[in-house]
Order: structure tokens, then C-alpha cells, then sequence
């Protein structure tokens, strides 16, 4: 694996967090050539600034972290996001909805955001730590039937994060045509590895420098 790097989106999603810390995870994007650089929505348009010309992207979130808002908000935020500089939209699934096995409104609910993102890449969390695994197939088959560009397993907010198994299971239930994205207590090189070999094409994490820092170090990779 030449550049572990070029598969983290850089996250910073606290709620108090500032402009000042929005800036270092900007700067730090570029230093170690993240994909993206992934914030609340409110400072979209202060990361499209600093990240211009880099090649780092700007992800934000829709419907964070409960997905309990309706597909019409949903739709709004996804365009403003667009508006104001976002490169890709990470959405939460109205996650009782699914439980409760009204399929048809997860799936407009994320036909909402999809079709509002415009040229934008749309990632579905799926918060796979509330769910069965017949829940997360069933999300994951929504997603890609609403032509969603990736599935993702967590807020990082709720009770778990992202493990080698879910990550397993969404990849086989996707097969290889959409994305599929790590994210929730991924904080070490290794972990990040595990999640890629089992079928991850993106990591989410806050602790992406050591995560690069780590693959720097390992001379394996």
C-alpha cells in the first residue's frame, strides 16, 4: 500500500470545535495529502478556502449525527452543503425507520440527499452498531439501490465504531461497485490496514496523522 493517506478523510466533527482547530486539521491535510478534509457543516466554506489548490477534498455531514431529521431537510442541507464548497456529503439513515422495516422511506430518504448533491460524492452512514446484520444488509442494498456512491459505518457518536466484520459484511453486500467507508475508533495504522483489507476504500478518523505517521514508519507497506 503505497499512500494509506490518500484514503483518510480527516475528521472533526466535536462540537466545539473552532476555527482555529478547523485550520490545523486543514494544514495538516495538506501535509500529509489527505483525501479529504471532513468538518461540520457550518465551516464548509473557511475549508474550501484553506484547502484550495491542495487536491484535498471537503467532506461534511447531513443529518448528523441522529439522521433523524426528515428527507426535505436533509435535501436542503445537502444543497447548501454543495453551495458553500462541499465535495462530499456523508448522510445518516433515518435509523428507526429501517428498524422498523419502512424501507421505502430510507430509501427516499437518501434519494433526498442524492439527488440534491449535484456533482458531490455521497457516503451513507449506516451507524452499523444499532443494527443487526440483517439490518445492515438491508441499509446497505437501500444505499446502493439509491445510487449512493459508498456505505459508512458509524457517527463515531453512538455505542461502537467500525469493525473488521461489518466492514466485511457491507463489502459483500455491495460487492465492488460503491465505496465502502471505515469510521469509528479507527486510530491506529494497524486497525486502519485491517479495515482496508477487509474491503475499506476510505477510512474515517480524527487520528489521522498518527495513522500516516504509523504507515511512514512501517517499512511493510
Amino acid at each position: 500500500m503505497n499512500n494509506i493517506a490518500s484514503m483518510i478523510d480527516h475528521t472533526l466533527l466535536k462540537p466545539d470545535a473552532t476555527v482555529d482547530s478547523v485550520i490545523k486539521v486543514c494544514e495538516e491535510a495538506k501535509k500529509y495529502n489527505f483525501a479529504s478534509v471532513c468538518i461540520n457543516p457550518c465551516h464548509v466554506e473557511l475549508v474550501k478556502k484553506e484547502l484550495e489548490g491542495s487536491g484535498v477534498k471537503v467532506t461534511t455531514v447531513i443529518g448528523f449525527p441522529l439522521g433523524s431529521t426528515t428527507p426535505q431537510v436533509k435535501a436542503f442541507e445537502a444543497t447548501q452543503a454543495v453551495k458553500d464548497g462541499a465535495d462530499e456529503l456523508d448522510m445518516v439513515i433515518n435509523i428507526g425507520a429501517l428498524k422498523a422495516k419502512n424501507y421505502d422511506y430510507v430509501k427516499k430518504d437518501i434519494e433526498a440527499v442524492v439527488k440534491a448533491k449535484g456533482e458531490a460524492i455521497v457516503k451513507v452512514i449506516i451507524e452499523t452498531c444499532l443494527l443487526t446484520d440483517e439490518e445492515k444488509i438491508e441499509a446497505c442494498k437501500l444505499a446502493k439501490e439509491a445510487r449512493a456512491d459508498f456505505v459508512k459505518t458509524s457517527t463515531g457518536f453512538s455505542t461502537g465504531g467500525a469493525t473488521v466484520e461489518d466492514i466485511k459484511l457491507m463489502r459483500e453486500t455491495v460487492g465492488k461497485d460503491i465505496g465502502v467507508k471505515a469510521s469509528g475508533g479507527v486510530r491506529s495504522y494497524e486497525t486502519a490496514i485491517a479495515m482496508i483489507e477487509a474491503g475499506a476504500t476510505r477510512i474515517g478518523a480524527s487520528a489521522s496523522v498518527a495513522i500516516a505517521q504509523g504507515h511512514q514508519s512501517n517499512s511493510n507497506y
